[in-house]
């Protein structure tokens, strides 16, 4: 272990998800043998993110103004709502340039053993945004997850006397991947989901 200001440096970026000890290590030396202009300029950036960054006052993805780009950008497809659990899968999905519709962050996924329900979601946001009769279509994008699949079902369940049409994502083998390695349950959804070939 380290001394002092060093060892809290590596404590704290220990703490950061994704960076075990020797990650956190490595980091911390490499600031310390970077320029302070770099160390600065880092700190700054920290500082100001916090400052700066809130959620999207409609769909409650990342944003530096009160409503993100895609909910103030005209051009989106306002018939058809995205719901993910968090904001990255945004990113992820809008990198697919295939969805030109809207989002709705729910800020998570029900899960019973971290004592996530439904009410520590944004559901109730959700089903707000639905008396909009201009939204005809919900697309649950959950992690394909126990997680994901027991919110996407809440959710089906809470939107089933509305006059919207609700569709889950499709899942199955990836590309590049070999059959003989697939689990049974992406095997069995990949059967389902199967489309033409004509």
């Amino acid at each position: 272990m380290y001394e002092g200001v060093v060892q809290d440096l590596i404590d704290e970026l220990g703490r950061l998800p994704g960076v075990g000890p020797k990650s956190a290590q490595r980091i911390a030396f490499h600031l310390l043998q970077a320029e302070p202009t770099d160390v600065r300029r880092l700190a700054d950036v920290l500082v100001e993110v916090k400052a700066k960054a809130r959620f999207c006052s409609i769909c409650f993805n990342i944003s530096e103004d009160e409503q993100c780009r895609i909910c103030r950008d005209p051009r989106r497809d306002a018939t058809q709502l995205c719901v993910v659990e968090e904001y990255k899968d945004v990113v992820a999905i809008e990198r697919t340039k295939e969805f030109r519709g809207r989002y709705h962050v729910l800020g998570g996924a029900i899960s019973p053993i971290e004592g996530i329900g439904p009410d520590q979601l944004r559901i109730r946001e959700l089903m707000m945004r639905l008396s909009d009769p201009g939204i005809t279509e919900v697309i649950l994008a959950t992690d394909p997850n126990l997680e994901g699949e027991a919110t996407a079902t809440y959710i089906t369940r809470m939107l089933h006397d509305l006059p919207v049409k609700v569709s889950r994502l499709a899942s199955g083998l990836p590309v590049g991947g070999d059959l003989e390695y697939a689990d049974e349950v992406t095997l069995g959804r990949a059967f389902a989901g199967r489309l033409s070939a004509q």
